[in-house]
């Protein structure tokens, strides 16, 4: 009984998330709709959420960004962004968990071997802290991004 019960909050919450593709027409403005960004702002997100996947402590990050936001200069191979990223914390777990996976697999984007799609569980821990943008910016530079 207790499986099934589960399975049904899974279901129902799934009912109601959003689609990654969807909800990605809030972020297109700013990263464009072909995750390219804008150059001395907005940072591309192809080909670089992969490599921030892949560093220690990067895919808990990605998470931070979307319910926190982040503001202050950033480099991204090798080139300067100062753009302000808003916090989108007002969103469900399961939709931001749905950009993330959205985010993580288009533009030529793949998760990095061994990792899972992101799930509402993941985001909800996440959201349990409570960072400033600047604090998010600060644990970017932890990661070791170039």
């Amino acid at each position: 009984m207790k499986h099934l019960m589960v399975a049904l909050v899974l279901l129902f919450s799934a009912a109601f998330a959003q689609s990654g593709a969807t909800l990605y027409q809030q972020c297109q403005g700013c990263h464009q709709p072909t995750g390219a960004g804008i150059p001395g702002v907005f940072p591309p997100l192809a080909g670089h959420v992969p490599v921030i996947l892949a560093a220690k402590g990067g895919r808990a990050w990605l998470i931070q960004v979307l319910l926190w936001g982040m503001s202050g200069e950033i480099t991204v191979k090798g080139a300067k962004y100062n753009g302000v990223m808003p916090s989108y914390r007002q969103l469900s777990d399961a939709d931001i968990a749905a950009v993330l996976n959205h985010i993580s697999t288009q533009w030529g984007n793949k998760l990095p071997a061994g990792q899972r799609p992101f799930t509402a569980a993941e985001v909800r821990a996440q959201r349990a802290k409570t960072m400033t943008a600047a604090q998010v910016n600060a644990a970017r530079k932890a990661l070791g991004l170039k």
